[in-house]
């Protein structure tokens, strides 16, 4: 007999002292590494790999303009300097530097995490060659006409001092105020006595009024328009005009229209070419337009207004009223509407092959609830305002010519203006929104402009994974671009994930304290554990509840299988003759082949549900099969012959094992890729190597062959045999727990079936419900025998004598009064929760916990209802 070598596998998995092991060991030796060109189909991203596909996932941040702007800025002023105090050159050093210093986190937990992606395209959207397809790309929007330059009101943060696009803008639902004011009405060239009451949540902005518009159609308006009212504080003259966009219900149905402060207004006001008055510099400070409030802050300048206009009679009343107040998604300020000199994308033409491609599923989202919330928005898109006044960013590749004030816009920085050729020329000092170059991703990052090999395998990409807080930030604008640019839709298929909130549902935030660090998870529970308990919270169309709870539930689950793989391993010395053994046309057991079927299933199972982007059934299907099946049913089925003298059937078992085993841990392996490798590397030391596609052994499970469905190994007959008999022993297991029986103690149950055919099953699998069930069988009553619990699996009566092993009436007494208890217990739970005033004022997770008491006194009692019923039927 072969000598095999004594493999140590500790008792405990420790998580910390393997992963960065495995990590380095993936990379290394660039298992994770896309080829160019290959003759296997390309795929990007996800467990394709394993399945012989060449898969790319290529890793890589974007800059983040605003954000981190205005991180450095903080840091220099930690220092004593401004921003302002340094050159523009000298800044994007000091924001280079930080980013070299910080910018590698985010990569790097990424491969804390385990994500297998190929290293050596890691890509930065600030990179030189990925800069060379941000200006491309500007350049040929900008000679197609798709990019233009204007005044328009733009969405402006004071605060960041620069532009926003309305995706930029966060939208918060706020209690404000609604300001009635009077303008005086003019007649005969002279204020009436009458006026016009005007309704306006923002009253600092009425200096820059330039009309008061009313419907047509407004009886109460008719014969006022055409004429003029006085706009207080700066007594300017201004129309009353009529508009159909008035709604009569709003306010008073009179509309002051401020051009320069507001965008529905800003649109009126270019149809009815009314003038544009700014009130306010773009640090949000009253200039000298607002007359007296001049230099006031535009909030200071509110409480002043209001203050003046209500000893001044201008004020007639002041309700609350609801709004949805826009702040900057980096620093929260409140976003004024400004007009400015702005660059902007002309987004129609490119929106519209976008919403065709979805419609005829060119490309697929999923879940299909997101397709509407895309359709709707870039249906109804507005132009993109792409500049941005900061100086971290893609610099806007456009000159000024100083002599003619004519633009050239080009790649290469030019020497001279193609207008007039004068040198005198001056580079634009915006940037790109950084969701411009973002939206090249898919394309930028293989190559584009050039027609490269990677560009020619690779697009269009297979899938793009992300939130749907960005869809339209990104997904919408890699669509647009990926259509103009290639020709093609930039992915195949869009899977939309969830959002990871607490336990209870809320989104997690520093100033709540509710938020789970994955880098601590990772140090406390391991990656795997983190992995999939992700994996199994990401239903379609629902945010992940995410506690520490469920990760250590995972946690168990990860420490099952090391146990399950250590005891495999053990059984596995001294039997050298098993290596490579498959199990196929082995003379297997029954258990052997209801394990091989569950096992092919699982495999069809698991494969079906990724297909279908459904995660959460992957992992539920690999975990019943692993601690269900594998564990809990079959090693206990398999561990008599695995101790017994047969040496045949125990080889068969051990092949049994090991197939089994090692092709779960590969389903099993994009999930938890850390403890699967530990695991795998310690069977290869047995010799029970994988194989790679190309049918070499695999030096790492990451690169072997995805299991495939295995028709041969399906055994229908056996697999309903053992199913049969894993009820027999469940039924078995049960009225012991109902008579309170040790788990220890060997009962005798008498078992009478309903035909031959039953018969043979019990008494084919005998062993098993022995040893399982800790009984010994009788099958020589053809009644049902006196004092005895019963129960009725399929077409077998199993009955269980109780007779010397308990006191039936006495225990019967006592389960009444335990019900009793319990019933009341209940009512007191239940009278708890149907108070409203409870549900309201007492805290969330008081309210939950009453609600879990409940729930489990409900099943407590339900548990002992049906033993009282066993019991009572004791004759």
């Amino acid at each position: 007999m072969e000598d095999v070598p004594k493999v140590e596998i500790e008792k405990v998995y420790e998580p910390k002292n393997v992963e960065d092991k495995w990590n380095s060991f993936w990379i290394d030796r660039n298992y994770f590494h896309a080829a160019k060109s290959s003759d296997k189909p390309p795929f990007t991203i996800r467990y394709k790999r394993m399945k012989g596909f060449n898969t790319l996932w290529v890793p890589g941040t974007d800059h983040a303009g605003i954000a981190t702007q205005t991180v450095v800025e903080r840091e220099l002023r930690k220092e004593g300097i401004q921003r302002q105090d340094l050159t523009r050159e000298e800044f994007i050093k000091r924001v280079w530097e930080w980013k070299e210093l910080y910018g590698k986190r985010i990569i790097e937990q990424l491969k804390k995490l385990g994500a297998s992606c190929d290293w050596s395209r890691e890509r930065f959207t600030m990179d030189e060659g990925f800069s060379l397809a941000v200006k491309e790309v500007f350049v040929r929007l900008y000679k197609e006409g798709l990019i233009y330059r204007g005044h328009y009101l733009v969405n402006w943060c004071p605060r960041c001092g620069t532009a926003l696009s309305d995706l930029e803008v966060a939208r918060e639902d706020t209690k404000g105020r609604l300001y009635y004011l009077k303008y005086p009405l003019i007649e005969d060239d002279k204020q009436s006595g009458s006026y016009i009451t005007v309704a306006t949540t923002r009253p600092e902005t009425m200096m820059g009024d330039t009309a008061v518009a009313v419907n047509p159609k407004d009886e109460r308006y008719k014969n006022i328009i055409g004429k003029e009212v006085v706009l207080p504080v700066v007594n300017r003259r201004i129309p009353v005009i009529a508009d159909e966009g008035v709604d009569m219900e709003m306010g008073t149905g009179a509309l002051k229209i401020t051009p320069a402060h507001d965008f529905a207004d800003f649109e009126i006001g270019n149809k009815h070419n009314l003038p544009r008055v700014q009130i306010m510099d773009f640090k949000g400070v009253m200039n000298e337009n607002a007359g007296r409030y001049s230099g006031l802050d535009r909030f200071k300048c509110r409480e002043k207004i209001v203050e003046d206009f209500e000893k001044e009679g201008v004020l007639n009343r002041v309700e609350d009223y609801s709004l949805q107040l826009g702040k900057c998604y980096r620093c929260s300020t409140v976003v004024e509407p400004m007009l400015s000199l702005q660059w902007f994308v002309r987004t129609k033409p490119l929106a519209e092959p976008s919403i065709q491609a979805v419609e005829s599923s060119k490309t697929r989202i999923i879940p299909e609830g997101w397709k509407n919330t895309y359709f709707e928005w870039m249906r109804n898109i507005r132009d993109w305002c792409i500049s941005r006044q900061i100086w971290w960013g893609h610099r806007i590749p456009a000159w000024f010519c100083k002599d003619c004030n004519q633009i050239t816009v080009s790649v290469d920085e030019p020497k001279a203006c193609e207008h007039c050729s004068s040198e005198n020329i001056e580079q634009e000092t915006d940037v790109l929104d950084t969701w411009f170059s973002s939206a090249l991703w898919p394309f930028g990052t293989l190559g584009w402009p050039e027609q490269t090999e990677e560009l020619k395998t690779f697009y269009p990409t297979s899938v793009l994974v992300t939130s749907f807080d960005i869809l339209f930030f990104w997904v919408a604008r890699m669509m647009m671009m990926g259509l103009k640019f290639m020709g093609d839709v930039p992915f195949r298929d869009v899977y939309i994930h969830a959002l990871v909130r607490d336990e209870k549902g809320e989104k997690m935030s520093k100033t709540s304290g509710n938020v789970i660090d994955p880098l601590d998870i990772m140090d406390d529970y391991g990656a795997d554990a983190l992995r999939f308990s992700l994996t199994a919270l990401a239903a379609q169309g629902r945010d992940i509840r995410l506690s520490l709870p469920v990760i250590e539930g995972y946690r168990n689950f990860m420490n099952k299988i090391w146990n399950a793989s250590r005891f495999v391993l053990m059984n596995l010395d001294n039997v050298g003759a098993t290596r490579r053994v498959a199990p196929t046309g082995l003379n297997l057991s029954t258990p052997d082949k209801w394990i091989l079927t569950k096992l092919n299933r699982t495999i069809k199972e698991v494969e079906d549900s990724l297909k279908l982007y459904e995660f959460d059934k992957v992992a539920r299907t690999i975990y019943q099969f692993i601690w269900g099946d594998f564990c809990d049913w079959y090693i206990e089925l398999v561990k008599p012959i695995l101790n017994g003298d047969d040496q045949e059937a125990k080889k068969r078992t051990q092949a049994v094992l090991v197939k089994v085993l090692s092709s779960a841990l590969q389903i099993l392996s994009p999930i938890a890729p850390f403890i699967t490798e530990e695991i795998y590397q310690r069977f290869r030391e047995f010799g029970f190597g994988l194989e790679t596609p190309d049918g070499k052994e695999a030096d790492s499970i990451a690169i072997s062959v995805y299991p495939a469905f295995n028709q041969n190994e399906v055994y229908e007959e056996a697999y309903g045999e053992i199913e049969f008999i894993k009820q027999v022993i469940v039924a078995i297991r049960n009225l012991r727990a109902v008579v309170g029986i040790h788990p220890s103690t060997t009962v005798k149950v008498i078992i009478i079936p309903d035909d031959k055919t039953v018969f043979e099953k019990i008494k084919a699998n005998e062993n098993y419900i022995i040893s399982l069930a800790k009984a010994s069988i009788d099958f020589s009553h053809e009644e049902k025998p006196k004092k005895a619990v019963a129960q009725v699996v399929e077409d077998l009566q199993i009955y269980l004598p109780i007779e010397g092993l308990i006191d039936v009436d006495k225990e019967v007494e006592r389960i009444k009064r335990e019900i009793s208890k319990i019933v009341k217990d209940i009512e007191l739970s239940e009278k708890k929760l149907s108070n409203q005033d409870f549900i309201n004022r007492a805290p969330e997770e008081v309210v939950e916990k009453e609600k879990e008491k409940f729930e489990e006194l409900s099943i407590k009692k339900q548990k002992m209802e049906e033993v009282l019923e066993k019991l009572s039927k004791v004759d």
